[in-house]
This record gives structure tokens, sequence and C-alpha cells, in this order.
């Protein structure tokens, strides 16, 4: 599991750049501020989260056996997260249906969900 979550932190981090680039380089002025400013959001929200899964990958890797279950629990919740909030906001940003915005509050749940189960890692490993 450490090696898909390290992997796809690798993939989502450079997408993430890029996507800032292209933001910032290519459409500015041919996107609405609003938009630009939505794009931008799902970009940073994306790169920030990549690097949290690659924490995440990197303690279940530094201590493999037993992983605590909240771990893996923060790995799916964070990618479950960037898909549904950066991806939702990513679609509005170039003029998908409004209704999409309404997928991207579960997107932040699962952030919210991914956070919450790596500090609940500290109580599920046993003391040394």
């Amino acid at each position: 599991m450490e090696r898909w979550f390290l992997g796809l932190a690798g993939l989502l981090g450079a997408i993430a750049v890029a996507a800032g680039a292209f933001g910032a380089h290519i459409l500015e002025g041919k996107l609405t501020d609003r938009a630009l400013e939505t794009f931008g959001t799902a970009a940073r929200y994306q790169l920030t989260h990549a690097l949290l899964l690659a924490l995440v990958a990197i303690v279940l890797w530094i201590y493999p056996a037993p992983a605590p279950t909240a771990l893996g629990i923060a790995g799916w919740a964070i990618l479950v997260g960037m898909v549904l909030f950066c991806g939702s906001l990513y679609g509005l940003s170039f003029g998908a249906p409004k209704i999409l915005g309404a997928i991207a509050p579960l997107g932040g749940l699962g952030f919210i969900i991914g956070w919450l189960s790596l500090g609940l890692t500290a109580w599920q490993w046993p003391k040394p």
C-alpha cells in the first residue's frame, strides 16, 4: 500500500505543479478572475495533499508492521478528497455545471478524515 501511496503522491504532486504553472501562464486572460482563482485553489490543495499522502506513505514504509488501520484510512481518504475536491474545482473552472460544486464539500470531508486519521495513528501504535 505504501508504494501505491508514494507513487500516487509523486504523480499527483507533479500534476499539481504543472496545473499551477498552466493556470499562471496559459489560462491567465482566458478564464475569468473567479475561475482562475478556483483553478489555483484546486492546484494548491492538490499539492498540499500530495505531500500529506507522501508523508502517510513514508510512515507506512518506516513502520510497516503492524500498520495502524487509521493510517491506511488516511491515505485513501486523502486520495478520495483530491479526486472529489480538486476534481470538482478544476471542472468548475472550465465551466462544468454548477451542481458539481456540491461535490467539493465531500472532497473536503475526505481531507478532514485523512488528517484526523493521521492524528489517530499516534494512539494506535503501542508505546515502545
